[in-house]
């Protein structure tokens, strides 16, 4: 009897663990095929809404990417990502319809992401693309990158900053926002240059918007930058809440600041507008104060 309940024991001990091993609810036992598939390996893709610290690049490789927080001193934060629609040999060429079309988007979206027109600030925006080797690894993004810069006129240099652009232009009193200058003149050439001032300091200048100008070659002759300066003075007028008319060139000057002929080639068409008080100075902004504050000149 002994024996027998001896021998039932051990087959007991020894079913016991093969059903704690049996599977539990939901579960099938096969510890493969429940898996999700990796996706497939693809092309380096940068990320929007970060900076970087060293200098603008046009040309993105993977061992030159190295994205910080925007809280730390940068220079670059990339805005957006965009995506071209088509592949092709290589990457777009400057004058080509793709690369416009990349900077018209980084256009609508740099100013969305400041809360206005980014030319409306000390702002430069650029469009950065693939190395070859990424591209022709499959790459076929445009990276949409704004920089601070000293000035926006002529020898900017670019600022190294702390803080994120997001929404930096919504505030009227935004420092990065243009304002009121005092021009250095050349005489018989009109303004040559622009130096920010407090609007509550003499001046006699002010920015007063921009202007989009048609898709139209780069001005080249006298006679193609007269639709510049006509498109300004539309500007200035509803600026300052003045009849745009013939009368509008004896109320004031205007000074315009086209993007540079490499800039046209690639999209942009954003003209900078001021205006110009040729015969006198004033120690307040002339925005919306109508024509006492910019009447008609005598002479």
């Amino acid at each position: 009897m002994r024996r027998a309940l001896t021998a039932v024991f051990a087959a007991l001990v020894a079913v016991a663990p093969l059903a704690g091993c049996g599977a539990a609810a939901g579960i099938d036992g096969d510890l493969t095929d429940d898996w999700a598939v990796p996706p497939p390996a693809g092309p380096f893709v940068p990320a929007a809404g970060v900076c970087q610290v060293a200098d603008f690049t046009d040309v993105v490789t993977l061992a030159a990417y190295e994205p910080v927080e925007c809280a730390v001193a940068h220079r670059v934060e990339t805005v957006h990502v965009g995506v071209f629609r088509a592949g092709r040999g290589g990457p777009p060429a400057a004058d080509s319809a793709e690369l416009r079309s990349a900077f018209a988007d980084c256009d609508a979206q740099a100013s969305g992401y400041v809360g206005d027109d980014w030319r409306a600030g000390r702002l430069r925006l650029a469009v950065a693309l693939p190395s070859p080797v990424g591209w022709a690894s499959g790459a076929r993004w445009y990276r949409c990158d704004l920089v601070e810069v000293d000035t926006v006129e002529a020898g900017a240099k670019v600022v190294s900053r702390t803080g994120s652009l997001r929404d930096t232009l919504k505030a009227p009193a935004s420092p990065l926002r243009l304002g009121c200058h005092r021009t250095a003149a050349d005489a018989g050439r009109g303004p040559q240059a622009l130096v920010p001032v407090a609007c509550g300091t003499r001046h006699d200048a002010e920015f007063v918007g921009v202007w989009k100008a048609p898709d139209k070659p780069y001005p080249a002759r006298d006679a193609d930058w007269i639709p510049l300066y006509a498109g300004c003075r539309s500007v200035l007028a509803r600026y300052v809440g003045v009849p745009d008319d013939d009368d509008l060139r004896f109320r004031s000057g205007v000074v315009v600041r086209p993007p540079g002929a490499g800039r046209w080639r690639v999209g942009d068409r954003g003209v900078r507008c001021y205006l110009w008080l040729s015969d006198r100075t004033v120690t307040a902004s002339l925005r919306g104060a109508g024509p006492a504050g910019l009447p008609v000149r005598t002479k």
